[in-house]
């Protein structure tokens, strides 16, 4: 059992890093509808891949901003991934290139709502990402 608790802890400080300390409210909301979910969230992506070497943190959230802007549906996700780029050190000018390259694989429909998204987050007083 210490093995997993390893392993959840390892995810957990990861999620920390990218979102924030807000993380484990988030995470008791989803963990009082579905546990388990919670825990795959946390051990599978976190864990075992964020944690691998060959990309920093920021490249990874480089990369997931791309992929769920391509996804398209996943603006809630789009969302903490942004602020969560924004976190591990991306600038707001590298994300709006992530999502107009996007738009050349997913369409401007899929582009245009990541900007929103982005609009969104971008708007909601980052002091961080305001100083750089």
């Amino acid at each position: 059992m210490a093995q997993e608790e390893t392993r959840y802890e390892r995810g957990l400080d990861t999620m920390r890093a990218i979102f924030g300390p807000r993380i484990e409210s988030a995470l008791k909301g989803l963990s009082s509808t579905s546990p388990d979910l919670a825990r795959c969230l946390v051990e599978f992506p976190f864990a075992d891949i964020y944690t691998r070497p060959g990309l920093d943190l920021k490249t990874r959230e480089m990369l997931t901003v791309a992929a769920l802007t391509v996804l398209g549906y996943a603006q809630a996700e789009l969302k903490e991934h942004i602020q969560g780029a924004l976190n591990v050190g991306c600038t707001r000018d590298e994300i709006l290139e992530i999502i107009l390259q996007m738009a050349v694989y997913a369409g401007f429909p899929a582009a245009l709502e990541a900007v929103k998204t982005a609009a969104t987050v971008f708007g909601e007083g980052n002091e961080t990402e305001k100083k750089r």
